[in-house]
């Protein structure tokens, strides 16, 4: 698996490499061994969380607070989606900054989302089916919600009519509303890294 980090640290694209023949193909969607080199800390699946969406649905941006805190590892499982990570890290040099991708069922491509990074996704096609390998379980009251459409964002979400959002999401807080709340959890020192893969 190739390993890379995104514009914003902490953040890593996880592309397997495919075993194809005429019977298809083979990867590994997970390695923790080889994702924990490249993070420098462990990282324990505590939970797996699937969600279906429809095409032009806009999911996020949802964080949780620490404590708990929670590292994500998705990958689209059917279908194809536009993926953003934000860094809501109150003190990062990058806060604000985001990093889009595209994943798809055919890639087998992965996001890691570290702790008080946001994450979203815009479901690109009918039926498409996200998968969360997550570093904790639910905690009720934990959850960090960020409008996807916060014109301070302004992320790119690529869509050409307006997205289908839930309540929670269209009501959510700007940035700077969460940021004044006191919602958005401080930049941790980061644990050294080693070379990606």
């Amino acid at each position: 698996m190739r390993v890379e980090e995104t514009a914003v640290p902490g953040s890593y694209v996880v592309t397997p490499e495919q075993l194809h023949d005429r019977r298809g193909n083979f990867y590994e969607g997970l390695r923790t061994d080889l994702l924990e080199e490249v993070l420098g800390h462990p990282f324990t699946p505590r939970q797996i969380n699937y969600s279906t969406s429809r095409r032009n649905t806009l999911r996020g941006i949802h964080g949780v607070a620490r404590p708990p805190g929670q590292a994500k590892y998705v990958t689209c499982v059917r279908g194809a989606l536009r993926d953003i990570v934000v860094d809501l890290r109150v003190g990062s040099p990058t806060f604000g900054r985001y990093s889009v991708r595209e994943l798809d069922a055919a890639s087998g491509r992965a996001v890691y989302v570290p702790e008080g990074v946001g994450h979203g996704f815009l479901a690109l096609t009918d039926d498409t089916c996200i998968c969360y390998v997550l570093s904790s379980t639910y905690v009720p009251g934990t959850q960090i919600d960020i409008n996807p459409l916060d014109p301070d964002l302004a992320l790119p979400w690529g869509f050409t009519e307006p997205p289908l959002l839930s309540d929670k999401d269209a009501e959510a807080p700007s940035v700077a509303q969460a940021l004044s709340a006191g919602l958005l959890a401080r930049r941790q020192e980061d644990s050294p890294r080693r070379v990606p893969l």
